[in-house]
């Protein structure tokens, strides 16, 4: 890895998550315009993606009502934040995760890396990468590609290092979302942890 792609992965803020992940190997010739494509559910990708758009344009609505009447912004909030959540439970109870799909990873808006169980993957593969992120169950679909292998003991399962290709404005915002939510979660805790002497 040359000194100029490691200086563009540190670019980014980095978080320890752990995430539901499913993936398909892909090739450059058959990948499809969107990653979501690749994953049952794909139907309703137009949907999600404009319901996503609904949602920005709500919280920047609200932004400006904040501004004159705050108690009914709020309330308006609370409401467009429990009929999401409900959205993504039902969704998320109609096909589960199983526990093998839920890895920790190093996640950030350039990549991922993580001991993946699948020995087979080669420097420069292409896939097709569907994470859900906790607590919200956002799911985020993207291309990536495999840029480093490390291989340890025999016992441990190799560590690969993936960066996204081809990042839609939306997904690297809802990634970046992610991560500076769970930063601002661990200070928090961190700070309580002090407040109540068990840091």
């Amino acid at each position: 890895m040359s000194p100029s792609d490691v200086s563009e992965r540190r670019r980014y803020y980095r978080i320890q998550d752990q995430i539901g992940l499913e993936y398909r190997v892909i090739t450059a010739d058959t990948a499809p315009p969107l990653a979501a494509a690749c994953f049952d559910g794909s139907a309703t990708a137009g949907l999600q993606q404009e319901l996503r758009r609904a949602d920005l344009e709500i919280r920047t609505r609200l932004n400006v009502l904040t501004e004159s009447d705050r108690n009914l912004a709020h309330l308006l909030k609370l409401m467009n934040q429990k009929l999401d959540t409900a959205a993504r439970i039902m969704t998320f109870q109609q096909k589960p995760l199983q526990d093998d799909q839920w890895l920790q990873v190093t996640l950030s808006e350039g990549g991922m890396a993580f001991h993946c169980p699948d020995v087979s993957w080669q420097p420069g593969e292409l896939l097709a990468l569907r994470m859900t992120l906790a607590p919200e169950l956002n799911q985020v679909a993207v291309f990536a590609e495999v840029v480093e292998i490390e291989t340890g003991s025999k016992a441990q399962k190799p560590f690969m290092h993936l960066e996204f290709r081809h990042l839609e404005d939306d997904c690297r915002q809802q990634i970046a979302r992610h991560v500076l939510q769970l930063q601002a979660r661990m200070r928090q805790q961190q700070q309580d942890n002090n407040e109540n002497g068990t840091g």
